[in-house]
């Protein structure tokens, strides 16, 4: 939000520059993100002057040029050639020197000494599109011939200059929203050391001049609409705005349109409080009435869009049909238009609720709406629905035609808050003293109703929608005071607590540096994600979703169910900005919705999990001259997930091992507990249908660990150890002839079941399919370690342990000795 420097001390006084603001105001909890110099002409037309044509003749070689000598008030007059056909000697002009800067749009060019058609011109005589003071290029800009030779423009223009503040609002300071609220907290800060106060404009002199308009209110949603307000003004002249009316507008970047709508904006940025006016004679039957119409129901709004409103869409309506989407935007029909004479205007406050999702649903995100969304105070609505009808009726004419119809069924009332010296004391950390913490109350209008010596009664007003705790009052306290003006203390107290248990976030920094070690680079993705992810999907379902009411946008509707999506996201922005070779893991959480069996506590059909995903695509290695490059592998990942695995106590003889594949991985693995069957991780391939939505080329392998159980199964593992091996190991190697849908994780296993006491390690050096192989068959060379703790192995017992193996393989498996 913006706010201008001049406007803002038009309600209090202060000596402070905008720089000096800018620390003020952020220290109090209204962060400035920018100061920027606004003139009310762009360039504020600096080295323009007001001349006076001397002589004007014909340019020698050209018919549609003039020469002309002008006086600029230097010691001699300046030649100049002008185009202009209604330029003539004895007319007051303004002038551009040489040096000067003129801006047409967001264009720009400098005047400078030239030669046009061989005679020379030292300026230019300007209309008035061409320093930005009309539209016109007719000619030139004439003067009354009361104009100063020699004045600068400016000057003359009476051009203004002032300063946009940039005011970065966190989505709790709504009350911050306006200029004076702004001069609420800023006379609130200053107070503690000098007498200074805020003032709002008097709307005492609002009376009705007489009743020939009266326009009846219906709220037939009070629940949508606590508080609704309006009144007509009848004989009213729309015109353009007055310069001070524009230039305060323009200073917040906002365009003039017309007296009677710029004077609601500007209301809505001085109290911060929306206002609508509407064309009275489009009100059929002469009623409001604020409704939600049948869902389907056709509306065209300002911007000619026609949109299809849902029936919880909160409507501003005549006896027949809608005017104005309440609290959003207004119709194509109802607005005022140059033609418009009588207006009913509007004051309102809506529940944030209704307007937060008829805004999301829409697409439309406008001034008003931003204000509603977040809470606007009902107790200002009236103030501010008198400020701009005397506005209207001092700058637009005509006459407040009605009584103010203010329906406020049930009003809201103050939130009551008990606060106590001593936490305020322990909270802030500092004695801040009774009379200051009562100053500081009274400047954010805080009312004190009782005060014991131990601490305060408060009444808090309903538009700091985020006061409502003891807490919040001390934050409020402390932000006022100043967080800089807390001493630092000179010891910290802490205390120490040691657990037995395992710590999960010291596990998931274990892990971390070892992918870290291993070149793996960390990512986070948002939790929230787009629906589409999850239509038609088989392994995560849509109506497994965890699903958005108010999403700020169709990109962010739902929580995740996988890291996936966000992996491959990351990777194909990546792979977009010519970094193709990735190594990535992250962890996070996944968010599931149970509809399947629901029970009677809602939260309980919610749950989510940790997980970590790993992602690796492109080369296995940066190109270097040592070696050559190859491409990263399902197996080079598979070693990255079974040595996390593995220094969490999981290696693979306690794991079941699984293949699969899905509409998601095109080939994989899942590792799961044998106690219990649950997952531990998931690797896979990533379906080339699926990389091709991501505009993915490389193939790219993930892998999905389930944190909750690598954790919960640390809590049953215990830190063991053993002395070096006194006796050396033995490897036997075997050939093995297997049909192709045996599994070397079927091998490894039987091969434990076999000899438990001395096989120490079984690992698959070769795969061959090919010439010599029968069709259907692969050949599998795979080592096994052999190893006594208590003496040397010797050849025979090696040998009949190794006859085992071959037998029982060749019964179980079926393979045979090549």
């Amino acid at each position: 939000m913006k706010i201008s420097y001049k406007w803002l001390k038009d309600y209090i006084a202060t000596d402070l520059t905008p720089q000096q603001l800018e620390g003020v105001l952020t220290q109090t909890g209204l962060e400035i993100g920018s100061i920027e110099e606004v003139e009310s002409i762009k360039g504020g037309l600096r080295g323009l002057v007001i001349g006076e044509v001397l002589t004007c003749e014909k340019h020698p070689n050209s018919d549609h040029l003039s020469k002309t000598t002008v006086d600029v008030g230097t010691d001699s007059p300046l030649p100049i050639v002008c185009g202009a056909p209604n330029v003539a000697a004895g007319q007051k002009v303004v002038v551009a020197t040489i040096g000067t800067t003129l801006y047409s749009g967001e264009e720009e060019f400098v005047i400078k000494r030239s030669k046009i058609r061989g005679e020379e011109s030292q300026g230019m005589i300007c209309a008035e599109d061409e320093i930005g003071l009309g539209k016109s290029h007719d000619g030139i800009m004439v003067l009354p011939a009361d104009a100063v030779v020699g004045t600068p423009a400016n000057t003359y223009f009476n051009v203004e200059s002032d300063y946009s503040i940039e005011v970065d609002l966190t989505p709790n300071r709504i009350d911050g929203a306006s200029h004076i609220g702004v001069a609420r907290d800023l006379a609130a800060y200053l107070k503690q050391e000098q007498a200074i106060v805020y003032t709002k404009p008097s709307v005492e002199a609002f009376k009705v001049d007489d009743h020939s308009l009266e326009i009846p209110v219906e709220v037939a949603t009070p629940e949508a609409c606590p508080r609704y307000a309006g009144v007509t003004i009848s004989g009213v002249k729309v015109a353009e705005s007055p310069d001070w009316l524009k230039n305060r507008l323009k200073t917040i970047g906002l365009s003039p349109i017309n007296n009677v709508v710029d004077i609601t904006n500007y209301v809505l940025f001085e109290t911060g409080q929306p206002l609508h006016a509407f064309d009275a004679n489009q009100i059929t039957g002469n009623k409001v009435v604020v409704q939600t119409l049948p869902a389907g129901t056709k509306f065209t709004t300002l911007d000619e869009v026609e949109r299809e409103l849902h029936e919880d869409d909160l409507m501003i309506c005549n006896a027949q049909e809608g005017m104005c989407i309440g609290g959003v935007f207004g119709g194509i029909q109802s607005g005022v238009k140059d033609s418009t004479t009588t207006i009913f205007l509007e004051s309102a406050c809506f529940d944030p609720v209704y307007i937060r999702k008829t805004a999301r649903r829409h697409g439309l995100n406008t001034d008003a709406s931003f204000r509603f969304e977040r809470g606007t105070d009902p107790n200002g609505v009236i103030y501010a629905l008198k400020r701009a009808a005397l506005l209207i009726k001092e700058i637009a004419g005509g006459k407040i035609s009605s009584e103010i119809v203010d329906i406020y069924p049930t009003p809201i009332e103050d939130f009551k808050v008990e606060v106590s010296y001593a936490n305020i004391q322990r909270l802030i950390g500092k004695d801040l003293g009774a009379e200051r913490i009562k100053l500081i109350l009274e400047g954010l209008e805080i009312k004190i109703d009782n005060e014991t010596e131990t601490g305060l009664s408060l009444s808090v007003p309903p538009y700091r929608v985020d006061v409502k705790r003891e807490a919040d009052v001390v934050e409020e306290i402390l932000r006022i005071y100043g967080y800089n003006n807390i001493e630092i203390p000179s010891k910290v107290n802490a205390s120490l607590q040691y657990s037995n248990a395992h710590n999960p976030e010291k596990i998931r920094m274990l892990l971390a540096d070892m992918l870290t070690a291993q070149g793996f680079n960390e990512i986070w993705s948002n939790s929230l994600t787009k629906a589409s992810y999850y239509e038609n999907g088989e392994t995560y379902k849509d109506e497994h979703t965890v699903k958005l009411f108010n999403p700020l946008s169709n990109d962010l509707g739902v929580m995740r169910q996988t890291l996936l999506f966000g992996g491959l996201e990351a990777i194909a922005r990546n792979a977009n900005r010519q970094n193709a070779d990735l190594r990535l893991y992250e962890f996070g959480n996944c968010y599931f919705y149970n509809n399947d069996n629901q029970t009677a506590d809602r939260l309980k059909n919610y749950h989510e999990e940790e997980h970590l995903a790993l992602f690796i695509t492109g080369a296995k290695e940066r190109e270097n001259w040592t070696s050559p490059q190859a491409e990263s592998s399902f197996y080079q990942l598979k070693t990255y997930a079974e040595n996390l695995l593995a220094k969490m106590g999981l290696k693979n003889d306690k794991l079941n091992l699984e293949s699969f594949s899905n509409e998601l991985f095109s080939e994989g693995l899942t590792y799961s507990t044998r106690n219990g069957n649950k997952k531990v991780v998931e690797i896979g391939i990533v379906h080339p249908k699926l990389r091709k939505q991501f505009e993915i080329d490389n193939p790219v392998y993930a892998a999905d660990l389930v944190m909750g159980t690598i954790i919960q199964d640390q809590k049953n593992n215990q830190t063991l150890y053993s002395e070096l091996p006194k006796y050396p190991e033995v490897r036997r190697d075997l050939a093995l002839l297997l049909n192709k849908e045996v599994q070397f994780g079927q091998i490894r296993e039987l091969a434990f079941k076999v000899e438990r006491k001395l096989l120490r390690a079984v690992d698959l050096f070769d795969v061959y399919e090919g010439q010599g192989v029968p069709e259907g068959k692969k050949s599998y060379a795979v080592s096994f370690t052999l190893r006594d703790d208590e003496k040397t192995l010797k050849d025979k017992q090696i040998d009949k342990i190794m006859q085992k193996l071959i037998f029982q393989f060749d019964k179980e498996l079926g393979a045979k000795l090549r």
